[in-house]
């Protein structure tokens, strides 16, 4: 091929390139989801319910707003939950939901808080959300979160060969996404890189495994632009590729990590579950999944929810770090 057109077949191609939509990265802290807005909003289909608060337990140390990463001059914060125990304990990092956009890590301190008084260390993080950088931001903030903690270690008395990381919607489908992207070289970034990013376990609490599979919403609602658009960048029409390389199911094949799913009663948040625990099943890696009948999406943070919830965590982490 002549050099000449190369050049010019290749301007074109930039030319042509979608570029990200910029308008969204509004560099303004989007509120709009936090426990107590949830609470309201659900309170009167759920009259039942009952929202677990931040509560300090029996033989737990807390030490909050630790810098785990600074980007530039951006600093980000990890809240650690400790048991006062003398053997290395199993780990959870907890990844928070709010549509990759809203929430924050205050929103699993009493999830963090009671699995301290089980013996499992904590830690509650914050992480880039889409009104800030888009993808693969947050992936590359949550696995320099796993790398702080396996260089600090020694300090919060954690065994790394026994963490996991767990989230919640959109945090369940980032926990997912790095339980099975370890040494994918671009979703990995150079922070503390003589560190793995490897976890050793993953629990998905109603967190998507896919934005391209036929059960989800993004795929159903094609035209529809969203949170996981804004958080991407691109509406889904643009930019097909990226939405699956975002789509922890897209990884199916090489992972050899044990999942747990904690679903609720509203199925698309479930796309892609069943086709990953399949693949799983093949090759022999343990998942296992609880339902909640006849629950919100946002289950997790209430009773008579929570407790079970709890105990199913507590019972998984022991069977997979026995």
């Amino acid at each position: 091929m002549n050099r000449y057109f190369f050049v010019c077949i290749c301007v074109l191609c930039l030319a042509d390139a979608k570029a990200q939509n910029t308008t969204w990265l509004t560099g303004v802290k989007d509120t709009s989801y936090s426990n107590q807005g949830d609470y309201r909003s659900i309170k009167k289909k759920y009259p039942f319910i009952k929202l677990v608060t931040d509560q300090t337990q029996e033989n737990v140390k807390e030490e909050r707003n630790l810098v785990y990463r600074k980007v530039r001059k951006r600093k980000l914060h990890i809240d650690a939950f400790l048991p006062m125990v003398i053997p290395k304990t199993p780990a959870m990092i907890i990844v928070h939901g709010g549509g990759w956009r809203s929430g924050n890590r205050t929103q699993h301190v009493p999830l963090a808080q009671h699995l301290a008084a089980h013996k499992i260390a904590s830690f509650t993080v914050e992480y880039r959300l889409s009104t800030e950088a888009f993808y693969p931001a947050a992936v590359f903030d949550l696995k320099a979160s796993v790398r702080w903690l396996k260089a600090n270690a020694k300090k919060f008395n954690v065994d790394t060969n026994k963490i996991a990381i767990l989230g919640f919607s959109a945090g369940g489908q980032l926990a997912a996404l790095l339980g099975v992207t370890a040494g994918i070289a671009k979703l990995e970034d150079k922070t503390l890189k003589k560190y793995s990013s490897a976890v050793n376990a993953v629990i998905d609490i109603d967190g998507t495994l896919s934005f391209v599979h036929p059960e989800s919403w993004e795929a159903q609602n094609v035209n529809n632009v969203n949170a996981s658009a804004m958080w991407l960048g691109f509406p889904r029409t643009q930019r097909l590729d990226l939405w699956a390389e975002a789509s922890p199911l897209n990884y199916g094949a090489q992972n050899n990590v044990p999942f747990l799913f904690l679903n609720s009663s509203v199925e698309r948040m479930h796309a892609g579950r069943d086709d990953f625990i399949a693949m799983m099943d093949q090759k022999g890696i343990y998942t296992a999944v609880k339902t909640f009948k006849d629950s919100p999406h946002s289950f997790c943070l209430y009773e008579p929810w929570f407790d079970p919830m709890l105990v199913d965590i507590v019972s998984f982490i022991n069977k997979v770090f026995h």
